[in-house]
Parts: structure tokens; C-alpha cells; sequence
């Protein structure tokens, strides 16, 4: 039977929402103004796709959702910081994220700086914690942080991330086009499946055919945004578009073109779906995100 996809978002989101709630209650001691900061861009309306991926790679092995659910919390955590870090001036110095304004325009910038700190820090504080299951095996959970700490750091996000910022204004091969977006936006997305996959128990050749997965969706996500930062809609992206161009940023259409750009992005994903072709129907969700992926408006 298929998933109704909309449905399944929804619910896993509520659920990861519930757990971070539990995770960061109002604080009333002279931290509170750093915990307010890092709520605010925390349950600013993020539409949990690390948290979910981690669950339905979970439930793809035969596990549960539940099981995995403090390591979720934890790479929403690691995403929110990475965006509160990105609008800063002194990175892309953005005004507007999901429709409200950023972090450093409402706290100062120091406090937005240390939101990120904070959210980074608690990311692997929240996933040592017990679940709703207890605590994962051990050596398993011992193996996902290590990949979530190198899927972040300069081995993945951060290093694409530097990339992405010392390449602006330059001619660059598709390598290091490749490079940028695997790093920046890849590296956590991957690892986010693979986790769960590796925490619901999965043989040795499931999680490879998960992390594949992984990796072609990952880039077709960050291609995606390429794409939005062209034809998509402010108001839906809660954001201005047409940065991309204006800080002559390396994407996609700018070396492909969009049609080439979007032709490569359905390659993606019918090889992220086929994938998965030795798992059942609890890998179903996994496939409808795959598509998920590129049909999204925001």
C-alpha cells in the first residue's frame, strides 16, 4: 500500500517536535535568554526532514521510529545551529529564514552566534539520552556519533560550507561543484538515513544500500534549492530568492543551466529509489521522500 506521504510528515514531525520540546524547556536561570534564542529558531517551522529521514531509515530495517528518536532530535539540532551560523553577516548575512527574522536580528549577533554553539553542543548531549525504547545498543550508538560528528564537522558540512564561500565570484569545475553540495547539504542528510538505518539494526548491506540512497538524495536536495533560489516563491520560502545570482554563488544552473539542472536532479532520485530495490514496503516512505525531494516548494 502506498504512504500517504503528507500524513507520514506530519506525524513523524509531531513527534520529533514533542521530543524537543521535552529537550529544551522554558529556562529561567541567567541562561535564558541564550534558551530562548535557540528555541526561537528551533520551532521556527522546519520542516524536520533530517529528524524524519533518520526514522523512516529506522523503520526501512524493521525498526522503530521511536528507537531512534533522541539521534533525530539531535541532527535537527545540528541543522537548526548550521542555519542560524549561514544568516550571520558575516556569512550570507540573511534578514529573513522560513518567514520570520533570523536569529541575529532579533537576539544580536553574539547571542545568534552562541544559539549555534549552544544547539551544536546539546545536538550530542540529545542523542547519549534515553528514548521512549531506553537506549540503543551501544557499540551501534558509539558508530552513529562518530559518523554524525565527521557528517558535520570539516569532513562534511563545515568543509563544504568553507567551499561554498572561498569559491563565490570564481569559474569552478563540476567537481567542486559536486564537492560543495555533497559537503555542505549532503553529508548531513546522508548520515541522517544511514543512522537510523544502523540504530533499527540493519545488516551490513542494507545500511550500504541506505547510505547510496542517501548520497544521491542529499545532492538532489541541495539542487533543489538551486532551483528555488530561481522559480520558487518568497512568500512560500519564508525567504528572499535570487541570492544565489547576486552573490555569484556556484550551484547548478548557474554551470548546467535549469533544464540540464533539473534533468540531472530526476536522475538523482531514480537512482536514490532503485536503490532501495531489496527492501520491502517499510522502505515505502523512503522512496515517497526521494520524490518528495524535488517536488517541494520550500
Amino acid at each position: 500500500m502506498k504512504t500517504d506521504l503528507k500524513q507520514y510528515l506530519s506525524r513523524k514531525r509531531e513527534m520529533v517536535d514533542e521530543a524537543l520540546r521535552e529537550v529544551f524547556p522554558p529556562a529561567s536561570d541567567p541562561s535564558r535568554d541564550l534558551v530562548e534564542a535557540m528555541n526561537y529558531s528551533l520551532f521556527a517551522g522546519g520542516k524536520r526532514l533530517r529528524p524524519i529521514l533518520c526514522m523512516a531509515g529506522a523503520e526501512a530495517v524493521g525498526g522503530e521510529a521511536s528507537s531512534v528518536l533522541p539521534v533525530a532530535c539531535g541532527l535537527e539540532l545540528i541543522h537548526t545551529y548550521s542555519l542560524i551560523h549561514d544568516d550571520l553577516p558575516v556569512m550570507d548575512d540573511d534578514d529573513m529564514r522560513r518567514g520570520k527574522p533570523t536569529s541575529h536580528k532579533v537576539f544580536g549577533e553574539a547571542v545568534a552566534l552562541l544559539a549555534g554553539d549552544g544547539l551544536l553542543t546539546e545536538a550530542f548531549h540529545t542523542m547519549t539520552l534515553p528514548g521512549p525504547s531506553g537506549i540503543p545498543d551501544p557499540e551501534a550508538l558509539l558508530k552513529v556519533v562518530g559518523l554524525v560528528a565527521e557528517a558535520a564537522g570539516y569532513r562534511g558540512m563545515v568543509g563544504g560550507q568553507v567551499a561554498d564561500i572561498q569559491s563565490e565570484g570564481l569559474e569552478v569545475d563540476p567537481p567542486l561543484l559536486e564537492y560543495i553540495h555533497t559537503h555542505k547539504t549532503g553529508a548531513l542528510i546522508t548520515v541522517s538515513v544511514v543512522s537510523g538505518a544502523i540504530l533499527g539494526g540493519g545488516s551490513e548491506e542494507q545500511v550500504r544500500a541506505v547510505t547510496g540512497y542517501g548520497k544521491k538524495i542529499g545532492l538532489a536536495f541541495q539542487i533543489a534549492d538551486d532551483i528555488l533560489d530561481i522559480e520558487g516563491d518568497s512568500h512560500e520560502l519564508g525567504k528572499t530568492t535570487g541570492s544565489d545570482e547576486k552573490k555569484k554563488k556556484i550551484t547548478y544552473p548557474a554551470v548546467f543551466g535549469l533544464e540540464r539542472s533539473k534533468e540531472i536532479q530526476r536522475g538523482l532520485v531514480r537512482d536514490a529509489i532503485k536503490a532501495l530495490d531489496s527492501f520491502d514496503q517499510k522502505a515505502d516512505p523512503l522512496r515517497e521522500i526521494a520524490a518528495y525531494v524535488i517536488e517541494r516548494r520550500r
